[in-house]
């Protein structure tokens, strides 16, 4: 077809000149004679070269039948179909003609766009989208490229186009991808028969992109980029502001935890009110400024509808020309939005927590910032389970198989796509179905110890907090069907005494059935023995004394676990003196190291497992002490380590005994770094110590933004509505809550769907037997009750501030990844 030959389409369809082309077609500006010349667009569909002709008339059939399906959808913001045709042997669609541009366009013109006009585009594409779904067709195909931007509409185009997409790329064999697997989602790139939730996905992906300037994932070939989209959480968005919570939840992994349509829609408007529009400032690509927007979309008007051009990596095809008279209307620009502020940790250190004696746990640090090369190991989630569950799922070993049926499909370049037919491919709003039932109304209590006052107050509510999301989580999805959750949170405000007082107060009460806590290992210790002998289970997801699950005499080799219903979800004081080991001699080169410690439990408990960890791998201990941890002058102990020569001190110890010793170890001119474990971990050692730049701490666990499952719990934090950090703790909090859960299922399952009168006992004996993935990596436990998953992080100071640098597993044969 040209524009030299006026033929016409159908009879009636005139073509007057060409004004795109994409991989799936060309697009003309054409006359409708039938109705006295009204301007069109119509599409023709191009197959690839040498299709087989059987090939080619069934896939004629079959584009004509979906695309008639979407001529029945009537939106503003939905291109309007007029009607569906074959001329020589090729689909045509006919359609509306609007003159605009596409988003593609507009973020290459205008580089990243406002948080507002994005929250705008988003609003309107989500009303759009949800016409379709509710007309049971899945567009598939959600990108830049196919919204056009007008002066008062906002349009999705090419519903149906990615179907065909699909099926010729499968005849032909071209291996060309069809498509944009930037946008797609995880189990579209599977193979997964695509639902609703595809598309929300897709839409992050989009309003990512345009609001940050780039898309979420981008990787060097098509095979890189299936396996970021698997495997890695997306880039952290740094201008998004309060859209980066929004497309957090759209940009869920797990699509049965995905945000609906109409939280979705709830969250952008949310966007919109906090969004105001800023004055009119100029704009411009690298000017410091957002970009400039248009006015919000109204729905009347009318786009051209761009042909179908998939995006090459990494930026989106080159869009269609303007069409004549096609003008970009003036648009009052919005003011630049904050950088989001991380979230993993509280802000600030609590400020009345006293200078002695120090807690057996840090006060608050500041937000770590991620390690600067990501760990090698990919990092798992989701609970393994049968039922639906709090967090995205991807099992170890089926990841591999998953990734290998990526690599295959992007290999033959499909695309798969299918509308919504029936119940099959219906939106994951759906609870799951289960048989049995413990009752119609049986509430079970999982208590939580925590510090709820005091200096250790935010911690103590993140963990209470994350207990109850939890718990929200799990009456939301019943993965034990009849049961519903509680929490009851207690106070211990870090005395042992009162944790005591507690532990008699769960026991006494028939409906707790486990508890979450303590985060004090001083606790802990009057805490763990009278729930022992009430046969309760107790899963801790901060104590990291040895003691509590090895025995007070495992320093000298015979351990012995004193608390039978004691598990904790954290590493221990026992992990981090090797892991540092390792660090220090394989990663930082050092071979010759100093050893003080303030002859506390925990100090000591770190510098035993250091020394013997430093010399196994072939460094040298060249001098080792212990100090008062009440002693603030060490010029003499500053004097000996500049005289031995060392290249590290480590210190095993409280950071207001360490500050003070990296202080005066500069002052002597020991220019080597101070290493620590997680007591120097905080932010009082930066603000009482102004020569801490480079010393190195160690940190039991890692970030939760560090992880694709850590950053969907953050984001459903937030979403919950807390108003303090959900802290470090918080995730293995979530985790020894949902230990409890699934030990309630076990034990449901175990009696048909029934709990027996000794719940509380089979409940303690269900915790060793459970594995599943959480949000903080594999849980599980030892025949201690120590967890198996035993991750640390180093952090060093840099720019005055706590930078992480290496994260890893602590067990022999898993050095730190840099």
């Amino acid at each position: 077809m040209t524009e030299q030959n006026p033929e016409l389409i159908a009879g009636r369809y005139q073509l007057v000149e060409r004004i795109g082309q994409g991989g799936m077609g060309r697009v003309w500006r054409g006359l409708d004679q039938h109705l006295f010349g009204r301007e069109i667009a119509v599409k023709e569909i191009l197959f690839p070269p040498g299709m087989d002709e059987g090939d080619r008339a069934a896939l004629v059939r079959r584009f004509i039948g979906e695309a008639r399906a979407a001529v029945t959808l009537s939106h503003p913001g939905i291109i309007t179909i007029h009607d569906v045709v074959e001329h020589h042997g090729a689909p045509v669609l006919v359609m509306e003609l609007v003159r605009g541009r596409s988003l593609a366009a507009a973020i290459r013109e205008d580089g990243r766009l406002p948080v507002r006009r994005v929250a705008e585009i988003g609003a309107a594409m989500l009303d759009a989208l949800a016409e379709a779904h509710r007309a049971r067709i899945v567009h598939r195909d959600i990108k830049p490229d196919n919204v056009l931007l007008t002066k008062d509409r906002v349009v999705l185009t090419d519903f149906g186009i990615a179907h065909l997409a699909d099926a010729t790329t499968k005849l032909s064999h071209s291996g060309t991808v069809i498509g944009t697997p930037h946008y797609m989602a995880p189990e579209q790139l599977e193979g997964k028969r695509p639902t609703a939730a595809n598309d929300l996905w897709a839409l992050g992906a989009t309003l990512y992109h345009a609001v940050e300037g780039h898309p979420p994932f981008d990787a060097e070939g098509l095979h890189a980029l299936a396996v970021a989209v698997f495997t890695r959480p997306h880039r952290p968005a740094v201008h998004a502001g309060p859209l980066a919570p929004v497309l957090d939840a759209l940009l869920t992994k797990d699509p049965a935890q995905r945000v609906g349509a109409r939280e979705a829609a709830e969250m952008l408007a949310s966007v919109l009110r906090s969004a105001e529009p800023g004055p009119p400032a100029p704009a411009g690509r690298g000017s410091g400024h957002e970009p400039a927007s248009p006015p919000a979309p109204d729905p009347r008007a009318t786009p051209v509808p761009a042909p179908d051009a998939p995006a090459p990596v990494p930026e989106p095809e080159t869009a269609p020309p303007p069409t004549a008279g096609r003008a970009v209307p003036e648009r009052p620009a919005s003011p630049p939005p904050s950088p989001r502020t991380p979230t993993v940790l509280d802000p600030a250190p609590a400020t009345d927590t006293p200078q002695r004696p120090v807690p057996d746990r840090p006060t608050t640090p500041p937000p770590p910032t991620p390690p600067e090369v990501p760990a090698g190991e990919p990092r798992t989630h989701g609970m393994e389970t049968g039922e639906r569950t709090p967090a995205p799922r991807r099992r170890p070993a089926r990841r591999t198989v998953v990734l290998a049926a990526v690599l295959a499909m992007l290999a033959t370049g499909s695309v798969l796509t299918w509308t919504l037919n029936g119940d099959e491919g219906a939106p994951h709003d759906d609870k799951p179905a289960g048989s049995g039932s413990a009752s119609s109304s049986v509430t079970v209590v999982i208590g939580v110890e925590a510090p709820l006052s005091g200096g250790l107050s935010s911690m103590g509510a993140g963990i209470r907090n994350s207990a109850e999301l939890a718990v929200r989580t799990a009456n939301a999805t019943e993965p034990v069907p009849g049961v519903n959750f509680e929490i009851k949170a207690l106070d211990d405000a870090g005395d042992p005494a009162r944790g005591a007082s507690n532990a008699a107060r769960f026991v006494a009460d028939d409906k707790v059935l486990g508890v979450v806590g303590p985060l004090n290992s001083g606790v802990a210790k009057t805490f763990a023995a009278p729930l022992a002998r009430a046969n309760m289970a107790v899963v801790s997801p901060g104590n990291t004394d040895p003691v509590l699950t090895l025995g007070s005499a495992w320093a000298a080799g015979a351990p012995s676990r004193p608390y039978s219903t004691y598990f904790r979800t954290v590493a221990t004081d026992v992990d981090q003196g090797p892991f540092a080991a390792r660090y220090l001699h394989g990663e930082a080169k050092k071979t010759k190291l100093y050893v003080v410690d303030d002859a506390s439990a925990h100090g000591t408990a770190l510098t035993s497992g250091l020394t013997a960890e430093f010399a196994r791998l072939g460094g040298t201990v060249v001098g080792s002490e212990q100090v008062d941890p009440a002693e603030r002058a060490f010029a003499g102990l500053a004097a000996r380590v500049r005289s031995s020569g060392a290249d590290a001190v480590y210190f095993g110890g409280y950071y207001d005994t360490a500050a003070p010793l990296s202080q005066q170890l500069d002052q002597a001119g020991v220019n080597v770094p101070l290493m620590g474990g997680d007591g120097i971990f905080d932010q009082q050692y930066l603000t009482t110590n102004p020569k801490a730049e480079g010393d190195l701490a160690t940190n039991i666990g890692v970030a939760a933004e560090e992880t694709a499952a850590g950053q969907d719990f953050l984001a459903r934090y937030r979403k919950a509505g807390f108003t303090e950090a959900a802290g470090w703790y918080g995730p293995y909090a979530y985790d020894a809550t949902w230990t409890l859960i699934e030990a309630v299922k076990a034990v449901a399952a175990a009696h048909d769907g029934t709990l027996p009168r000794d719940a509380r006992a089979e409940l303690a004996a269900a915790v060793p037997r459970l594995g599943f993935d959480g949000v903080t990596g594999r849980v599980g436990f030892d025949g201690n009750g120590d967890t198996v998953n035993r991750k640390l992080t180093v952090y060093a100071v840099r720019g005055g501030s706590w930078t992480a640098v290496a994260s890893g597993s602590s067990g022999p044969g898993g050095p730190p990844a840099p």
